[in-house]
């Protein structure tokens, strides 16, 4: 029993995350263009003929952005809520959009994705975990701070991505205005790595084989400095940051022991096609 893990995107860029298994596959958020997501996944032999489903967590434009041109064109269900919908201002006519509830799984195949509430500036933010039997994978980023929600799924988790949005020194010494630095670092913003390292090291359950670290800011982040802070703290788990530019290897995640496996698929070739639309994250 596996489940596949690759993030084909992640930052205030465009975020889109690949979780199935040998039969099948969903997308949580579609961020980043049809045509640079079928890019990505081409260059890591992942087809697209086994994504079945895209699950969106919020309405902000760095995780719908592709989302119709990519449903359309591959008739896939959009699982959206309705405030989501409703203020994301995607034109959804022409593709079957199917609301969900907090709790309340749904299965794709032989997969199940659970979505449950969080903290974050939007009209109705969710987070998911995906399971496959026994293997349970999830993804936790856009959050302002880790309430109730997110420690219990986190817990339950294989493997997980997990947003480590910015350094509290650089975002304090850094360029952005006092309304937005309080906008981040409210608890409807984005995780610090200071957060994000307590709810790891706190609540990171023995058998979690992999650690994805996403949506990174640009401005208020360094990659080395994340992959530096939470390898220290690992004990047994894989640690991976996520790139805002490409994807990342596909990982393969086994519900035995927390020993890290080798990806089994890596980027054909270098991403040269890099995301232009600016963000204040």
């Amino acid at each position: 029993m596996e489940l596949y893990l690759t993030s084909l995107n992640s930052g205030s860029n465009g975020n889109c995350y690949y979780v199935g298994n040998a039969q099948e596959a969903v997308l949580v958020d579609a961020g980043i263009s049809c045509r640079e997501t079928e890019r990505r996944m081409t260059r890591l032999g992942l087809s697209m003929s086994k994504v079945k489903a895209i699950f969106v967590s919020h309405e902000h434009s760095d995780h719908i952005r592709g989302i119709e041109v990519l449903a359309k064109k591959y008739r896939l269900p959009v699982y959206i809520t309705h405030d989501t919908e409703r203020f994301s201002r995607l034109s959804l006519s022409h593709v079957q959009t199917i609301p969900f509830s907090a709790y309340e799984p749904v299965q794709v195949g032989e997969l199940s994705i659970t979505a449950f509430p969080k903290f974050h500036d939007a009209a109705d933010p969710h987070s998911f975990t995906v399971s496959y039997r026994e293997v349970k994978v999830g993804v936790f980023t856009d959050i302002g701070a880790p309430c109730d929600h997110v420690i219990r799924h986190f817990q339950q988790c294989h493997a997980a991505i997990l947003e480590a949005n910015y350094c509290e020194t650089m975002l304090q010494n850094g360029h952005y205005p006092y309304h937005l630095k309080r906008r981040i670092s409210s608890n409807k913003g984005h995780l610090s790595n200071k957060q994000a390292l307590t709810l790891f090291t706190g609540y990171k359950p023995a058998f979690m084989s992999h650690l994805l670290l996403g949506h990174l800011s640009k401005e208020n982040n360094c990659p080395e400095l994340v992959q530096e802070l939470f390898t220290a703290n690992a004990s047994g788990t894989e640690i991976v940051v996520a790139s805002r530019y490409e994807e990342t290897p596909v990982y393969t995640i086994r519900n035995a022991g927390f020993a890290a496996t080798p990806p089994i698929a890596r980027p054909a070739a270098p991403a040269t096609n890099v995301p232009t639309q600016l963000s204040l994250f």
